[in-house]
């Protein structure tokens, strides 16, 4: 059968709802009640075009901020030293940043996959009612830190009360403060890229049935210039362990082998070949004319993917690329020194587009090759170049649907600031934090919000703070009615389907019902809320009926969709009540290929509409 298209997804969408209990009638606004904590585990998202998108079908927008120090030599988050995490994570969702991406070194998690968790240092943790602070990361003296893999574990489990995703990103293979700067993903404290991998597969096993970690950022800037040979990261069509492409394949495949609803996120390399120098040319000297290598920021280089794209064996729904682009207070590059008319004006986004951009990483969202997430952009406020690079770059993510995690929130940045200009922390008032409010306004256009400026998070069920919003509210109460500033500003409609599939599902639409008695079919329209139509059953099978309850209707629906994002808990094996049994299989592969899959629930929904009047569907 032929696949849908999104156009098509979307009809449905705007026809088959909902989320808990009844729809709101016409007219009528329902409010949704968020949860205590989300535990369902069907925030996984994937990957289709260059969008994202949730269980449901719905488009998501990641947008973020870094909050640095698992990387460094104090194993755990900077400033909370001076800083309570519940404060510090309270102010992140209240200020809408949806998601956090955590850089870290693969020799901490080394050390919790071995069972020997590295310290934390420069943490303050006191769980006396005098002074207060971070008492959750007390041992049971109620003052002593507990260890660094507790101190992430207690860390994700604060995200998602604040409904905030995580992903974290290898930012060196060793622990190091200045780790960044180091080339490869191995050579380092022991890092081989077998531990690199095995470490990651580890952690992923970990966290595979807890959608606050969403995401593994496989390697923060691999780089290097082209003449130093095998000690630069390269892309190419090489088994070298030096290629980047390789290894990010072979480590996502290993990834996806343990949860295959995790994104890996996959950065850029800095230098690549020019066209005519490709072939065995890596590590040939450099000339100051005509250089066989063209430049980008470490981890930007995305030319080589034109040519050998990352596509692991599980297919490419969970692969984002993720560029890191800086302004010109970082480096003066190139392309920042382009007069582009007679009266000397300075870049703009044509000239970044045409210059450096585009091809080099642009082109992997504006040619539908997947989605991207730069994982890294900002700077300093007190440049007029930069603020402008800065203003451009954010418009482009914007108009363009990028995802993005802004660099940083901590203060102690040197070459971009943060977020943050200082911490403080007092028994009498918790902590305080003072915004770069300057900063923070440029920055703020970009994170995900309603046109009434209700920040929206990417958990289901949990609202983004105190004037945010979940997952669910958004395309319930807001997607279609004002919209979003996604796509600059277009409304759109969405399926929300109720994390409990015995709730009855309604729709506000005119809906069509099919019902087969003795071999006749008959159609009628309708404006009930609610669909129950039965199937002709083939070899005592009821096509469509995947809940094995005698009807076919959306709790059908929602139940493939769980089961496919979440198979732990609602798959044929799964612990939930309400599990796919392997008669349920049966049942909803309503297609007859390639087993239950999105196209069966999606095939279904249009059978409900009465696009189709009986199931399967050749």
């Amino acid at each position: 059968m032929k696949k849908f298209t999104r156009t098509a997804a979307a009809l449905i969408c705007a026809a088959a709802l909902t989320v808990t209990g009844a729809a709101p009638s016409m007219g009528q606004t329902k409010k949704l009640t968020a949860q205590a904590v989300d535990t369902n585990n069907d925030d996984w998202l994937h990957a289709e075009g260059s969008r994202l998108y949730d269980m449901n079908g719905n488009e998501v927008w990641l947008t973020g901020a870094n909050w640095f120090g698992f990387n460094c030599s104090e194993n755990c988050p900077h400033y909370l030293w001076s800083a309570d995490a519940d404060d510090c994570l309270t102010e992140i969702a209240d200020r809408g940043i949806n998601i956090i991406r955590f850089p870290i070194a693969t020799e901490l998690i080394v050390s919790w996959m071995e069972g020997t968790p590295n310290p934390v240092s420069s943490f303050s943790a006191n769980a006396d009612p005098a002074y207060k602070i971070n008492a959750d990361f007390c041992e049971a003296d109620g003052k002593t830190p507990v260890d660094s893999m507790q101190v992430f574990d207690i860390m994700m489990k604060k995200c998602k009360e604040h409904g905030i995703k995580a992903f974290i990103d290898i930012h060196s293979p060793h622990t190091d403060n200045s780790g960044h700067n180091y080339n490869l993903w191995y050579g380092k404290a022991g890092v081989t890229t077998k531990v690199w991998i095995d470490s990651l597969v580890w952690l992923a096993d970990k966290y595979k049935d807890d959608d606050t970690l969403i995401g593994y950022d496989l390697k923060n800037e691999p780089h290097g210039k082209g003449q130093e040979g095998d000690e630069a990261a390269k892309w190419d069509g090489s088994k070298d362990e030096n290629n980047w492409a390789y290894a990010a394949t072979q480590c996502a495949e290993a990834i996806l082998d343990v949860n295959p609803h995790a994104l890996i996120l996959v950065e850029g390399v800095e230098q690549s070949l020019s066209g005519a120098q490709a072939g065995d040319y890596w590590g040939m000297p450099d000339r100051k004319e005509n250089s066989p290598y063209i430049g980008a920021w470490w981890g930007g280089n995305f030319r080589g993917a034109r040519e050998y794209p990352i596509k692991p064996k599980q297919g490419t729904s969970q692969i984002v690329y993720s560029p890191h682009d800086y302004g010109p207070s970082v480096y003066e590059q190139t392309w920042f020194h382009l007069d582009k008319s007679a009266t000397g004006a300075a870049f703009d986004t044509q000239s970044l587009l045409d210059e450096y951009w585009y091809d080099t990483w642009a082109y992997i969202n504006a040619e539908e090759i997947g989605p991207e997430l730069i994982g890294e952009w900002g700077g300093h406020m007190n440049n007029a170049a930069n603020l402008k690079w800065m203003t451009l770059l954010r418009d482009y993510m914007i108009d363009h649907h990028i995802n993005h995690t802004f660099w940083c929130l901590n203060t102690n940045s040197g070459d971009t600031g943060g977020l943050w200009d200082s911490l403080g922390f007092t028994a009498a008032t918790g902590t305080s934090i003072v915004w770069n409010e300057e900063k923070y306004k440029m920055f703020e256009e970009a994170l995900w919000q309603t046109k009434s400026g209700k920040y929206i998070g990417l958990d289901h069920q949990v609202a983004l703070g105190k004037n945010g919003i979940s997952l669910n509210d958004f395309y319930a109460n807001y997607a279609a009615s004002e919209g979003s500033n996604l796509d600059g500003g277009k409304t759109s409609s969405g399926k929300i389907v109720s994390a409990d599939p015995s709730k009855t599902t309604t729709t506000t639409k005119p809906v069509v019902t099919t019902t087969t008695t003795s071999g006749s079919t008959s159609t009628s329209s309708s404006t009930s809320t609610t669909t129950v139509t039965t199937t002709p059953k083939v070899s005592n099978r009821t096509f469509g009926d995947a809940n094995c309850d005698g009807a076919v209707d959306m709790s059908d629906v929602v139940l493939i969709m769980q089961s496919l994002a979440n198979p732990n808990k609602y798959g044929i094996k799964g612990s939930d009540a309400k599990h796919m049994t392997d008669e349920g299989q049966k049942n909803a592969d309503v297609i007859g290929k390639d087993g239950v899959t999105t196209d069966d629930a999606l095939t279904i929904q249009l059978y409900l509409l009465g696009k189709y009047t009986k199931l399967p569907v050749e």
